[in-house]
C-alpha cells in the first residue's frame, strides 16, 4: 500500500526543484515560467524503523515498505 501525492501551484514558484529534492530524478527546473510542461512521476519509498521491530516479533517471510508516488503538473 502507497501514498499518492501531488504538486502543484503557480508558474515558478519552485516545484520542479522540490520534486527533484524529494525524488532525484532530476528534470528540468529553471528560472522561467513554463519549463516543466510535461507530468511527472516519481517514487520515494517511506522507510519506517518501526516496521523493522515490528517484523521482529512477528517474524513475516518478507517486509514491504510503503512508498509515496509523486506527481507534478503545470497549473495555467
Amino acid at each position: 500500500m502507497g501514498f499518492k501525492c501531488g504538486i502543484v501551484g503557480l508558474p515558478n514558484v519552485g516545484k520542479s526543484t522540490l520534486f527533484n529534492a524529494l525524488t532525484k530524478a532530476g528534470i528540468e527546473a529553471a528560472n522561467f515560467p513554463f519549463c516543466t510542461i510535461e507530468p511527472n512521476t516519481g517514487v520515494v519509498p517511506m522507510p519506517d524503523p518501526r516496521l523493522d521491530q515490528l517484523a521482529e516479533i512477528v517474524k513475516p517471510q518478507r517486509t514491504l515498505p510503503t512508498t509515496m508516488e509523486l506527481s507534478i503538473s503545470p497549473v495555467w
